[in-house]
This record gives C-alpha cells, sequence and structure tokens, in this order.
C-alpha cells in the first residue's frame, strides 16, 4: 500500500492493537477509540479508510453519512444489526461480519447454560449459598436424565449446528426451525426439522436460540409464543437480545410455565432496571434461583478473541488493497 490509511476501532478494543498491526503492517494508522455511543464517534471517523466496530454501539446513517472515504465497515462479530448496512450500501460503502469465528465458543456456553439449567447446577448453588433447603439432591426434585430429551434450536446456522451436534453427542432428541434452511440439513446433521415455530416449540423441553436479529425475529419469544412450551421447558438465548421480549420472562418462570431461563444477550447492555433484571435480583421471585444472565461473553475465549482480531484487519487489509471483500452482508 503506497498511502497511509486509517483505520478506527470504533468500540471494545482498547490495547496496543499489537494483533491488528501486525496485519497490517506500516501501511495504515490504527486507532481504538473505545467509544461507548455513537455520539463519541463525532469528529473521530470521517475521514478514515476503514472501520472495525464491536457490539458496544450502534452506527446510523447520520453517521454513515459523515464518512467521506471509508472503504469498508467490518462488524467485528456475527451479527450486524448494530449498524445500518442497508444503508450504507446506498452509499457504496460496504458492510461485512465474521460469521465464522467463536462458533465453538457460543456453541459450549449454550449447551453449558443448558446443562447448569437441566441439572440443577446453578438452582442448587443459589439455594444452598443463601441458605435455602436441605443439603440435598431433593430441592430440584423432579429431574429427567437429558437423553432422549427434546432440545428445539431456532436459526441453523454455523453457531446452531455447532450446538445441535454437542446436544446430539449428549443423546438428545434434536430439533430445529430455520425456514431459510433448504431441504436436506436434517438428514445431513441426523436431526428433525420443524415446519413451523409454533410446531417447534410444542414438541420440545428445550429451547436455545441461535437467530439473527431481523424484524422478523424481533420479540420471536414473547408472551404468546413462550404458551406454545411445554409446562416446565427451558428457554436459553445466547444470539441477540432483541429475540426475547424479557418483560414475559418472570410470569413464565413464576407459572411454571418455564423451568428455568438462561441469557448472554439483553436488548440494552448494560441492562437497564426492566422486569427480568428485577426479578432475577429479587431474593423473594423465582426468577431470583432459576434465571442465569451472562454479560454478553459466550463469543469469549482467548483464541476466538484472537482469532476475530486478526480476521477483521485481514478484512480492512483487502479493501484497502482493492482485493475482493469477503463475507459482504449488504
Amino acid at each position: 500500500m503506497d498511502k497511509k490509511y486509517r483505520i478506527v476501532i470504533t468500540d471494545f478494543i482498547a490495547d496496543s492493537l499489537a494483533v491488528e498491526s501486525e496485519i497490517i503492517g506500516n501501511g495504515a494508522e490504527i486507532i481504538a477509540l473505545d467509544a461507548y455511543n455513537e455520539k463519541d464517534l463525532e469528529g473521530q471517523i470521517e475521514d478514515v479508510d476503514a472501520i472495525i466496530m464491536y457490539h458496544s454501539l450502534s452506527m446510523t446513517r447520520k453517521t454513515i453519512d459523515n464518512l467521506k472515504q471509508c472503504r469498508l465497515i467490518v462488524r467485528a462479530g456475527v451479527g450486524f444489526d448494530n449498524v445500518d448496512h442497508i444503508y450504507a450500501r446506498t452509499r457504496g460503502i460496504p458492510v461485512a461480519n465474521i460469521p465464522d469465528y467463536g462458533s465453538e465458543d457460543v456453541a459450549d456456553s449454550a449447551i453449558g447454560m443448558m446443562l447448569s439449567l437441566t441439572r440443577g447446577i446453578s438452582f442448587l448453588n443459589s439455594r444452598l449459598r443463601d441458605g435455602l433447603g436441605e443439603w440435598s439432591y431433593t430441592q430440584v426434585r423432579p429431574l429427567t436424565r437429558l437423553r432422549n430429551r427434546k432440545v428445539g434450536i431456532v436459526g441453523l446456522g454455523r453457531i446452531g449446528t455447532a450446538a445441535a451436534l454437542r446436544a446430539k453427542s449428549l443423546g438428545m432428541d434434536v430439533m430445529y426451525y430455520d425456514p431459510f434452511k433448504p431441504d436436506g440439513f436434517d438428514k445431513a446433521l441426523g436431526i428433525r426439522r420443524a415446519e413451523s415455530l409454533q410446531s417447534l416449540l410444542e414438541q420440545v423441553q428445550i429451547l436455545t436460540l441461535h437467530c439473527p436479529l431481523t424484524p422478523t425475529t424481533h420479540y420471536l419469544i414473547n408472551e404468546n409464543t413462550l404458551t406454545y412450551l411445554p409446562e416446565g421447558s427451558y428457554l436459553i438465548n445466547t444470539s441477540r437480545g432483541g429475540v426475547v421480549d424479557t418483560s414475559a420472562i418472570p410470569a413464565a418462570i413464576e407459572t411454571g410455565r418455564l423451568a428455568g431461563a438462561a441469557f448472554d444477550v439483553l436488548e440494552t447492555e448494560p441492562p437497564v432496571d426492566d422486569a427480568l433484571i428485577q426479578a432475577w435480583k429479587n431474593p423473594d421471585h423465582p426468577a431470583y434461583h432459576k434465571v442465569i444472565i451472562n454479560p454478553h461473553s459466550a463469543f469469549y475465549s482467548e483464541e476466538g478473541l484472537k482469532e476475530i482480531r486478526v480476521k477483521s484487519a485481514e478484512a480492512c487489509l483487502r479493501a484497502l488493497r482493492g482485493e475482493e471483500i469477503r463475507n459482504i452482508v449488504n
């Protein structure tokens, strides 16, 4: 590269940037803004040549309109709902994601949450820590063996497939719903396909979500769709926070519709003091012992974090060299 380019990392990463510098070399100045909201970007990115953004903030058309020469916006992750990628295309700016990083880590986290809920691990730990009940397994009776239990997966992409294979290895009866998957994936993976979301929910005791956030999937799981689940079901969400209307969760826990729920993602992060958070913090609410909340950390492993940084930097390098850009989402 003959020209000295500028690349900005908007958020999340704020270290020495040695990983990115090793990939891109001396051909570009790389700056980490460590921003927490879109307003923090003002006056910082107008003349950049490429942008890497994580999940701490959003980028709307207002910011995109101010980009004078940006060749690429990389969403360093799988989901890209926090950047107006459709509008970016009208401005001639490609948006790319990193769809193949962290698949193992998120799938492992989903299965870990499932095991913690269905084996009563977090429930017993929470109760015993608070000095409640007997020092006995009877606090979680009745638990059912995982083998042959029906688990439903919404979204059979890379992470959903990885979760399906892990659940299958535990001897579970795996079903999925994904209207965008052509026929044959069920046969190839040895799992079963549901033709509708309602059909899936009515048949499974454990539901794990791995779909993107779109206008169609926003609040896909809500007060109404939760009623399709059998009594005493479990819900795990490691996809996007907006896929679940969490205001419906406390009541579902209280009535026993849900025996437990686990969330790695929430619609607002860090969360506001909404109905779910209030119930989760309230020792007198059953959600206190039956809901697990993590801080959007399912993607994380040292290997996975390095992988996403390397692949994001490589995407920028290809764009600056005028090479073909992979994984364009707009």
